[in-house]
């Protein structure tokens, strides 16, 4: 019998082939199915129209046959089958696809969903079979056909017997070489889990005999009712393998709360239900299903590298990508869920979605819709999205920092922030809602903890005025203001930096002269304090408090601490500021010293005052110890 080749013949082409675009060796049954499904849709789009087709829908399936003892797997349909040429076309030539030309043929009836658009899928076969057998029956035939190939050397193609319409492909399983146990692919068990993986809505169903053990009737107790070891049998039973409805696909006024949560957990391994349900369907342009759920808390390696973002992308029902991270942007990783989209081919690889017009459309969509749900469920149920953004807002921040803020203007209304004032948190626009008319800025301290800020003597100025502040307690948080630059037109100003904008011309001018009267105390200060400051002054931001610390130019004091905590970043340094009370005893003690002329004690207080002030910001001391002795010292005069 001559051996024909194939019109893409090489070796190399077909291993190519194979190897580029499948990851794993299981895939194979996906591809093969999905195939048989499309035979099916073909006959089945066929009896619409035509009276000589008996089956109807329930008649139509696909069977899965493993025989261990002859190492053959069988898949099979009931669909249209195929004739000489069709096989001769299809299988003869490497990426020819009857499932596209039939899609094609048909472009005018939305009711045809064929999944196989590629036409590589069916030679995935060959990763797992030494053999594959073709026998083929086409509809309203008499004669049947048999391909059969053992790789890319080609194919041979010959009559034969077969009863009824459809396919039946036969693969003789390779044996078991190295680390590849090809066994697994004759046990009805591992078959099951792969179809459940990946063809779960396949929409005919998928079927196979099983082997199980049932107890025998009667042997767990004995003639007494004494209970004792029972006895098995085993038994064999026809069973769907498949639940052939996707729920994403059902009306969603009929699937209840319990559903969706079920479904979450037992797809995505969590044990707690989503906090959020979102469902999307869209025609037109991008027609896709997708069902989302946002995590009622963080996995424990949410904020690490060995996260994967990623929704599941399903084409035409048929799982294509486990995680693919092309569709959700990185502000929104912690969305879970899939797509299911008829506009993308089945047989497609990772390197080719990443250009697939139909997949960018779909994730702007999706962003689009997640922006919207997040909007109105701090809107409709705060208490719930405030327990979402305890798990996920600083993604959220970093999306709004990240790509030069790029997404700051998507994200910014979803922020929240503790406000000093109110002592809950509160949005961006809440702030400014409720910003007395007098106020120009929106004021905002950095640091540990909202107890500490509470307590910075900076704070007392601007709270007095009826002002409020925004605590920021992640590392974050001020290069997000600093991104975002302004709100509503409203400035963002550090409590700790140059100008808090809440003083007249008149005081602001009164202070300047104060300054000058006493700019020889402050060139002593400054002098024994070397670099630790660029300038000491009177503060314009004290009330009752003796010292502070703040900050000129564009690095605060709080983004100094957490770039320097950066393990792989250079260490900076703000250009901090002593700043004095003017009507505290403590500058009164500072001016008599000066006067005096005792400079020893009048270094020895400016150290002290430096290291209060650091204390305070919650710096480290460069030198305890001598603050300390300092301090001792100064008791015992």
């Amino acid at each position: 019998m001559a051996v024909k080749q194939f019109k893409a013949e090489s070796k190399r082409l077909l291993d190519l082939m194979i190897n580029s675009i499948y990851t794993h060796k299981e895939i194979f049954l996906r591809e093969l199915i999905s195939n048989a499904s499309d035979a099916i849709d073909k006959l089945y789009f066929r009896s619409l129209t035509d009276d000589s087709v008996a089956l109807k829908k329930k008649d139509f399936e696909i069977r899965l046959s493993p025989d261990k003892d002859k190492r053959t797997l069988v898949i099979s349909d009931n669909g249209i089958g195929m004739t000489k040429e069709e096989l001769e076309q299809n299988l003869g030539t490497i990426a020819k696809s009857g499932s596209l030309d039939f899609k094609q043929n048909n472009e005018a009836n939305n009711k045809v969903d064929i999944i196989g658009q590629f036409g590589v899928g069916f030679y995935s076969a060959f990763m797992v079979a030494s053999k594959v057998t073709v026998i083929s029956r086409a509809f309203g035939t008499q004669e049947a056909w048999k391909w059969e190939s053992k790789g890319a050397e080609g194919y041979t193609l010959t009559p034969c017997e077969k009863a009824t319409a459809g396919t039946d492909i036969i693969l003789v399983i390779k044996e078991n070489e190295g680390d590849e146990h090809y066994d697994e692919y004759l046990d009805d068990w591992r078959l099951a889990e792969i179809v459940k993986k990946y063809s779960d809505y396949i929409r005919y169903p998928i079927k196979m005999l099983r082997t199980k053990s049932r107890m025998v009737e009667g042997t767990d107790k004995d003639a007494d009712g004494n209970y004792k070891t029972p006895e098995y049998e085993n038994y064999t039973e026809d069973e769907t393998l498949n639940s052939m409805v996707p729920i994403w696909k059902r009306d969603k006024k009929k699937v209840s709360d319990e559903e969706y949560a079920e479904f979450y957990k037992q797809k995505f391994t969590d044990w707690s239900d989503p906090a959020k349900v979102i469902q999307s369907k869209t025609e037109g342009t991008a027609t896709y299903n997708a069902l989302l759920f946002i995590p009622s808390r963080a996995p424990f390696n949410y904020y690490t590298k060995e996260y994967e973002k990623g929704l599941q992308l399903y084409a035409s029902g048929v799982l294509i990508m486990d995680r693919c991270a092309d569709l959700l942007p990185d502000h929104f990783s912690f969305v879970k869920g899939l797509v299911d989209s008829q506009d993308l081919s089945l047989n497609i690889s990772r390197e080719m979605l990443q250009h697939d017009s139909q997949l960018k459309l779909i994730k702007t969509t999706l962003e689009r819709k997640i922006k919207n749900e997040l909007s109105a469920w701090l809107k409709n149920d705060r208490e719930k999205y405030e327990e979402f953004f305890k798990n996920f807002g600083l993604q959220l921040k970093m999306g709004c920092y990240t790509g030069y803020g790029a997404n700051k203007d998507q994200l910014q209304d979803l922020l929240l922030f503790h406000s000093g004032k109110e002592n809950k948190y509160v949005t961006l626009r809440e702030y400014v809602d409720a910003m007395p008319e007098e106020q120009k800025y929106i004021y905002y301290a950095a640091g540990e903890s909202c107890e500490k800020l509470a307590k910075l003597p900076a704070a007392e100025r601007v709270l007095s005025k009826g002002f409020d502040i925004l605590y920021l307690t992640d590392d974050v948080d001020e290069f997000v203001l600093q991104m975002l630059r302004e709100y509503d037109k409203k400035e963002f100003r550090n409590i700790s930096g140059d100008d808090l904008g809440l003083e007249s011309e008149s005081e602001k001018e009164e202070l300047k002269a104060q300054n000058e009267e006493n700019k020889d105390l402050f060139a002593a200060m400054k002098e024994a304090l070397g670099d630790k400051v660029s300038e000491v002054r009177l503060s314009q931001r004290l009330v009752s408090h003796p010292v502070c610390l703040s900050s000129s130019g564009p690095l605060s004091i709080e983004m100094e601490k957490v770039l320097n905590n950066m393990p792989t970043q250079e260490k900076v340094k703000s250009q901090k500021v002593l700043e004095i009370n003017g009507t505290h005893p403590v500058f009164a003690a500072l001016q008599k010293l000066m006067r005096d002329g005792d400079k020893e004690k009048l270094a020895t207080y400016s150290e002290l005052l430096y290291d209060q002030a650091l204390l305070i910001e919650g710096l480290t001391l460069e030198d305890p110890v001598a603050y300390a002795n300092a301090v001792c010292k100064l008791m015992t005069e």
